[in-house]
């Protein structure tokens, strides 16, 4: 018999009933240091003073309105994140996926109002992950996702992650744009290099393209700056956020330069609940935290700290680890083992973890972790893997991959 909720997870037999900065506690009293952070979602950790008293304050008020009115909140944070990016307009959704939709259209918009309506196709990049819409499924392409749905949407072409000569082949006079993830997660923490980006955004200028990035995981404050792609000095024309924008209440935006931004005119798009007064207070709570003076300073350097521990990790254990991933708190363990028992033997340390692509377990803690839990969380690790170690004894060395910017 098919339970009252669908069974569209494989979930662990785990219940929390609350929680308290980077930590989670279950119906039967345990204590479990979570790195997985709602998968990258719950960005000031869980129960968070500044957070839980905008949203009661706001609860207390008006949740919703709908778009139909002006709504103060939105138009407050709408502007805070134009003046934290190269943004000048913001739409307000609910979701990741809905904001990935959301900028296709504005890219497909943007061409027909400029004249150019058979340009309608994005280049979307092998290993990305942009929601489960049918037509982000597309836009992901990824075969186990679409399978039994149907013929994909239209519209969307696939080209290998890093491969800047794939991806200038691969325009055609029907290309309208591309999407990047600046970092890879779903995909295991693979991050765009510095080159791949700045030809991106060149090929881009030079067949009269638009640029998105897909900054859903990598954004808001992550790895150290505010959007990812900030380490490469490289400015989209539209960008998609979620997930971390208001700490784990459903939020999703579109961020978009104006001259692209002008061409969603009244009637074009539209959400009932996104933007509403309550998820406003929400994203604000976050941001007079991500923004106070010092915090992405901070952020980045408890990446560092983490990365040098995983990397000591990896280099003692190479029977168990062949590479650590990523930059800042967004990170990555490639593991030898397949993933999956990696994973459930952190979870008997205590220690809470997402899968990814490649045999990658993510390492995306929330952002106002403390260094004690850093290293709490990695003598977690070395406990879990100390019987794999003993039973290996002595093996082969192994390779560290990181980034320039991780030291950054």
């Amino acid at each position: 018999m098919i339970p009252a909720l669908m069974p569209t997870y494989s979930r662990a037999d785990l219940a929390f009933t609350h929680g308290q900065g980077a930590w989670l506690f279950t119906e039967r009293g345990e204590r479990y240091l979570d790195f997985g952070a709602g998968i990258a979602t719950s960005s000031l950790g869980h129960n968070h003073h500044g957070l839980v008293a905008a949203i009661a304050t706001q609860a207390a008020r008006v949740m919703h309105v709908s778009n139909l009115y002006r709504v103060p909140e939105a138009e407050r944070l709408a502007q805070r994140l134009v003046d934290a990016s190269f943004a000048d307009s913001v739409f307000f959704c609910n979701s990741g996926a809905e904001a990935n939709e959301g900028l296709v259209k504005l890219i497909r918009r943007a061409m027909a109002q400029t004249g150019r309506p058979e340009r309608y196709r994005i280049l979307c990049c092998e290993g990305a992950f942009h929601g489960r819409t049918l037509a982000m499924l597309a836009a992901t392409g990824n075969a186990k996702y679409l399978a039994g749905f149907g013929p994909a949407v239209d519209g969307f072409d696939q080209i290998p992650f890093n491969n800047l000569n794939a991806l200038r082949a691969a325009i055609t006079p029907r290309t309208a744009g591309i999407l990047i993830e600046p970092i890879q997660g779903e995909g295991g923490i693979r991050v765009a290099s510095v080159e791949f980006l700045h030809g991106a955004r060149a090929a881009a200028d030079e067949f009269g393209l638009l640029l998105g990035f897909d900054e859903v995981q990598c954004g808001m404050g992550r790895t150290g700056k505010f959007f990812a792609h900030e380490w490469a000095g490289v400015t989209p024309d539209v960008l998609s956020a979620a997930k971390g924008i208001a700490g784990g209440f459903p939020m999703g935006a579109i961020l978009a330069t104006g001259s692209v931004a002008s061409h969603l005119t009244p009637g074009s798009h539209g959400t009932t609940f996104g933007g509403n007064p309550l998820a406003c207070a929400a994203a604000n709570a976050v941001l007079d935290v991500l923004l106070a003076p010092g915090f992405l300073d901070s952020v980045s350097a408890k990446g560092r700290l983490l990365a040098a521990e995983l990397d000591a990790i990896v280099a003692d254990a190479p029977n168990v680890f062949s590479s650590r991933r990523g930059m800042g708190l967004m990170l990555g363990l490639t593991c030898v083992p397949p993933a999956a028992e990696i994973q459930e033997a952190f979870r008997a340390q205590g220690l809470l973890v997402v899968a990814a692509g490649e045999n990658v377990l993510r390492l995306i803690p929330p952002l106002t972790l403390t260094e004690a839990d850093i290293l709490e969380a990695t003598a977690r690790i070395r406990a879990a893997i100390a019987p794999r170690r003993a039973q290996a004894g002595a093996a082969a060395p192994c390779v560290i991959t990181s980034t320039a910017s991780v030291s950054a």
